[in-house]
């Protein structure tokens, strides 16, 4: 069961929110739409569920027009970031609100909350109140409200916003286990958590000032980036201004480097991304000097931000028994395999991306 944009705008009154959106969510995909706030993902989704009317385009799901239909005959259970649970009913009642209104059948009603609460981890749980219930535990049982109803399509929107971090990681995997068991159900999820969209997507669609700005797996999206914005947006990235060289490689500054530059014409401007986990300390391939000016210690790993040339670099390295202190003077460097080249003035102020 499919969902697809097709140059779907949406505006109040001057302001453009979403702006000519075209995206296709196969069935039983998870997309995430990630982006920073007023990037147009949650108008998005909002379409989709038919609480926004488009100025201009189409919404479809499973190959139907549902543009002008109304939210409770486009097949779709909704999940949102405050839980939206009542509080004075139950935990069976609340999910089963959807089903009643519907005119399911009482028997049938019951069984289909018993599944949905089972498949959600909450049964034992049926009969209490949300107010005694954690914030995992609500979230839960409003996902279980959606699921009650056996929607084409899963919405969520920012649905773990709410959460600390621990009750964050284990939600994610139930999200996952979710997404194995219902396969035939897509699911679009809405946030601007990049490990939330790296950890549970299918694909991601990057999003900035009400345009798709790229789409791919993640895998694609962080190791081969095909934007500015793309590259700081999905992970952690060292951005360096460079020019194209004429035998290959690239200039930075004074140093000449090695790195792949396709069919980039000589001389071009163009932008290097290294992820700082390739970035390594000491000699090596493309060695480039600079001062230390902050040290993170991350458990596992320390992360330096070195300057160089004027630029800062941030380098992902093991533990170290003695780290270097701000104002030593060190070398990093990063293999040539490990830099992607991509076109200069793609960032988040270039609305054409």
């Amino acid at each position: 069961m499919g969902i697809r944009f097709e140059d779907v705008t949406v505006a109040y009154g001057r302001t453009t929110v979403l702006d000519s959106f075209d995206l296709t969510v196969e069935p039983g995909e998870v997309m995430a739409l990630l982006g920073p706030s007023g990037s147009g993902k949650t108008t998005a989704l909002r379409a989709v569920a038919g609480f926004v009317t488009p100025a201009r385009g189409r919404v479809w799901i499973d190959g139907r027009d549902v543009t002008k239909l109304p939210p409770y005959q486009r097949g779709i259970g909704m999940v949102v970031q405050s839980y939206a649970l009542f509080p004075h009913m139950r935990v069976d009642k609340n999910v089963g609100f959807g089903l009643r209104a519907q005119g399911v059948p009482r028997a049938e009603t019951a069984e289909r909350v018993e599944q949905a609460l089972a498949l959600t981890g909450m049964g034992e749980f049926a009969r209490r109140y949300p107010r005694e219930l954690s914030g995992g535990q609500q979230q839960r049982v409003a996902i279980a409200r959606a699921l009650a109803v056996r929607p084409q399509v899963l919405l969520l929107d920012e649905p773990l916003s709410a959460l600390d971090a621990r009750l964050r990681s284990g939600m994610l995997a139930e999200l996952a286990r979710l997404h194995r068991e219902l396969p035939d159900v897509s699911m679009l999820y809405v946030t601007h958590d990049q490990i939330e969209a790296l950890t549970l997507a299918d694909r991601i669609a990057v999003m900035d000032r009400a345009r798709l700005r790229d789409v791919g797996t993640p895998q694609e999206l962080y190791r081969r980036p095909r934007t500015e914005f793309t590259a700081s947006f999905v992970g952690n990235a060292n951005l360096l201004p460079v020019t194209v060289g004429r035998d290959g490689g690239v200039r930075f500054a004074e140093h000449d480097l090695q790195a792949p530059t396709g069919d980039a014409a000589p001389g071009a401007e163009a932008t290097l991304c290294v992820r700082p986990h390739a970035v390594g300390l000491g000699d090596g391939p493309n060695p480039l000097p600079g001062t230390v000016t902050g040290i993170q210690w991350r458990g596992a790993t320390h992360r330096l931000l070195v300057e160089t040339a004027g630029h800062r670099l941030m380098a992902d390295v093991g533990e170290l028994r003695d780290p270097p202190a701000p104002g030593d003077t060190v070398t990093v460097h990063f293999a040539p395999d490990d830099a992607v080249l991509l076109p200069a003035g793609t960032g988040g102020d270039d609305r054409d991306g």
